[in-house]
Formats: structure tokens, C-alpha cells, sequence
């Protein structure tokens, strides 16, 4: 499984060299895969938890740095019902490339158990790589979540979530997460907005499915439900004429982030949509995204500068 791995990143290093200023040639994209493949060792398909009889699985990617490094935790999207981790690979290669360990998660989708499942188990592999920060060589005061869309919504609830919720029982561990940061590509910030009415989106019925309580589950499990004061920045990337996350949901975001005083930028790709994103729509995401982790002090200035984008 680790060769596995391995090939993967080497493999992104080649999708990579459209995005590296000139399109490298291949034996240059082969030395970049081998670089970042030297500058880590992979720990795959770690069991960090079992819920209702399922293993839950992350794969994490050691920086060999001799000091603690920043480190990102991304979870993969799919509208909580599909997606694989394995198939992130390549939203991981700008962090992989700057030597940073990266941690990514799965977790149980609607087929297996429906909301809050997701919440909880995202809730739980934050904890878990936390708890291990020796081993994973994770520095505690530069962890950053990630995630696309359904991804970004369990990255923001992850970060936003307060103990009080009751979400964490089955986590080891009981006070509160503390990160530094959270990047999310449109992730879903209403969850009860899916559920009725114009904005109605089957993924969101599919997760919450017929539960009696499930208006009650969305809003808990809804990132706006929890902005206040203390919050860690945000950074959102969204398109807006997104189709399947209402734009409107990150100005939403946004508007009650200002109001509680919590950092925070809001990227608009003009004309986009659910991703899918220009290349020159993508470099200009990740310079807001490196301004704004620079500002929130996870990057360094030598890291900042050999950034590399998906």
C-alpha cells in the first residue's frame, strides 16, 4: 500500500507540471515527485477510529523535517455520499511540495451511516492526528483544514464546532480543537438550506435521510449555526454561479464572520462554478490562499516561495 501511495504522488508531480510557470518537461516533473516523495514517508490506511462496526481510515504523509511541521488535515468531498481519499491526491501537492506533513481522512458517507456520522468522524481524525503530533511531526500551532465542497463544509465544522455539541464522544479527548487555520473550496455552510425549497440538493436529503430529527441534525451540523468570536480564519474559494453549493451560502459565511470579528476572506471566481476552475482562476485562488496563511503565520517565508500548485 505504501508503493501504492508513493506512485500516486509521483504521478500528481506529472499532472503538476501544467501549473509550475512553463510546462516543465517530464524528467523535471519525475525529479519534483521524487523530491517530495524523499522529503516524507507515508503512514497509509491508518485505523483512527471504528464507528458502528467500520474502521475509519487516514492515510498520513510524514514530513522528514527535523522540527515540527505545519501540517494539513483535507477532507475529501462527494456531497457526504461518495469520494474516496484516495482520489485527493492532487489538492494535497501544493502542501506536500512546500514539506508539510499532510493528513488525509475518510469517513463514513450516507450509505454507511447518515448524518451526523461525517461530522463526527472528521471531529474524531483531527483529534486522533493531534494526540499524535510526535509521531506525524505535526506542529500544533500550524495545522490548517482543507476540504472541497462537502470536504469544505467537514473541514469548517471541524474547526467550528464547540465541545457543548456532543459531537466528540466517541473522539479520545475532550477539549476543544484548536487549529490554525481553515481553507474551504465552497464548502456547504447550510446544511437545512439543502434540504427544502429552491435551493433542495439530493446529496443533502440523501445524508440526513428520513431522520425525524433531521432539521434539528442539519442545523447542528451547519457551520453558520456556530460562528462567534475566537474562531480560527477562513479562507473561502467559490465560484458564483455554483450550481450545486449556492454561492450565496459564502457570502452568508462571510457577513456572520465579520460580524463576530473573526478573520476571514471570501475568493469569488467570477463566472465559476462547482469547481472546475482556469488554470489563472486556480493561481490566483492559492495567491490568496498563501497571503492569507502567511497573515495567520503557517508559512514560512522559503516554504511560501517553493509553493507548487495542483
Amino acid at each position: 500500500m505504501q508503493d501504492l501511495m508513493l506512485r500516486a504522488v509521483l504521478l500528481c508531480a506529472f499532472l503538476m507540471a501544467p501549473f509550475q510557470g512553463a510546462r516543465a518537461q517530464d524528467s523535471d516533473a519525475m525529479r519534483h515527485g521524487i523530491s517530495v516523495m524523499q522529503s516524507h514517508y507515508v503512514l497509509p490506511d491508518l485505523t483512527y477510529g471504528t464507528a458502528g462496526g467500520v474502521d475509519l481510515k487516514m492515510d498520513v504523509f510524514v514530513s522528514t523535517k527535523d522540527r515540527p511541521s505545519p501540517t494539513l488535515i483535507y477532507v475529501h468531498g462527494g456531497g457526504w455520499v461518495s469520494g474516496s481519499k484516495m482520489s485527493s491526491m492532487l489538492y494535497l501537492m501544493p502542501y506536500l511540495s512546500m514539506g508539510w506533513t499532510v493528513v488525509n481522512v475518510e469517513y463514513r458517507m450516507a450509505g454507511t451511516a447518515l448524518a451526523p456520522a461525517a461530522v463526527e468522524d472528521v471531529r474524531c481524525a483531527v483529534r486522533y492526528a493531534l494526540s499524535r503530533r510526535k509521531d506525524f511531526n505535526i506542529d500544533p500551532r500550524r495545522v490548517v483544514l482543507s476540504g472541497h465542497s462537502a470536504g469544505g463544509h467537514l473541514a469548517l465544522i471541524a474547526a467550528m464546532l464547540p465541545v457543548a455539541a456532543g459531537l466528540d464522544r466517541q473522539c479520545a479527548g475532550h477539549d476543544e480543537i484548536e487549529v490554525a487555520a481553515v481553507v474551504n473550496w465552497y464548502g456547504i455552510t447550510d446544511v437545512a438550506d439543502g434540504l427544502d425549497g429552491p435551493n433542495r440538493k439530493d446529496y443533502a436529503v440523501r445524508w440526513l435521510g428520513a431522520q425525524a430529527d433531521r432539521e434539528d441534525i442539519a442545523r447542528r451540523v451547519s457551520p453558520l449555526t456556530h460562528v462567534r468570536p475566537g474562531l480560527p480564519p477562513v479562507i473561502t474559494i467559490h465560484g458564483d454561479r455554483d450550481q450545486l453549493v449556492p454561492y450565496a451560502q459564502a457570502v452568508r459565511l462571510k457577513q456572520a464572520l465579520d460580524r463576530a470579528g473573526v478573520a476571514n476572506h471570501l475568493v469569488t471566481i467570477e463566472g465559476g462554478r462547482h469547481g472546475g476552475f482556469t488554470r489563472e482562476e486556480e493561481n490566483h485562488a492559492y495567491a490568496a490562499i498563501e497571503a492569507f496563511l502567511r497573515e495567520a503565520g503557517v508559512l514560512e517565508d522559503a516554504a511560501a516561495a517553493s509553493r507548487q500548485r495542483p
